[in-house]
C-alpha cells in the first residue's frame, strides 16, 4: 500500500484504497471495512494523500513529511483521537510540526490528519514516503536523442 494509492473522497467518512479506474471515475475499497465503491468523478472530488499538503510558516510541508513525523513521534503506535480536545491536538502538533501556520492550518485539518494517520497504521501502514517516478538514466536519455 503506498500513499499515493490512498484516497480521500469527499462526502465520504475514512480513506479509501485505489483499484482502478472506471469509466465514470475511480473503484476504490474502503480501508475501514474493506467494501469497493465506485465513485463518479463528477458527484466526488478525489484527493490522492500524496498530492495533500499543510501550511507552515516558511514553505508548505507535504503531508508525507507530517505522516512520517508522527509516526517517528508514537514509535510506530496510533496517535491521539481525532476527538481528543483542542489543547491535546494543538501540543501534538507543537511537537510535531512546531512551524505550522496557525491561521491556516485549523483545527478541523489537525483532527482529519490525526483520523487519517491512524486508519492507516490500523490497516498495516508503515511507509509514508512518496516514490517518485523513476527518471531515464542518462545513458537511456542519449540514446533516445540520436
Amino acid at each position: 500500500m503506498k500513499l499515493r494509492d490512498i484516497l480521500a473522497i469527499s462526502g465520504e467518512p475514512g480513506l479509501y484504497l485505489y483499484i482502478a479506474g472506471s469509466r465514470n471515475g475511480v473503484i476504490a475499497q474502503s480501508l475501514v471495512d474493506g467494501r469497493r465503491k465506485n465513485f463518479s468523478g463528477t458527484h466526488s472530488r478525489v484527493s490522492s494523500l500524496a498530492e495533500i499538503s499543510i501550511f507552515t510558516d516558511d514553505e508548505d510541508v507535504s503531508l508525507s513529511e507530517v505522516l512520517t513525523r508522527l509516526y517517528g513521534h508514537t514509535e510506530g503506535q496510533q496517535t491521539i483521537s481525532h476527538k481528543a480536545s483542542e489543547v491535546e491536538m494543538r501540543s501534538l502538533f507543537d511537537q510535531v510540526l512546531p512551524t505550522y501556520d496557525r491561521e491556516r492550518f485549523h483545527l478541523s485539518d489537525m483532527r482529519k490528519v490525526c483520523q487519517w494517520f491512524n486508519l492507516m497504521v490500523a490497516a498495516g501502514m508503515t511507509d509514508f514516503t512518496i516514490e517518485e517516478p523513476a527518471e531515464e538514466s542518462t545513458e537511456e536519455a542519449e540514446a533516445t536523442e540520436e
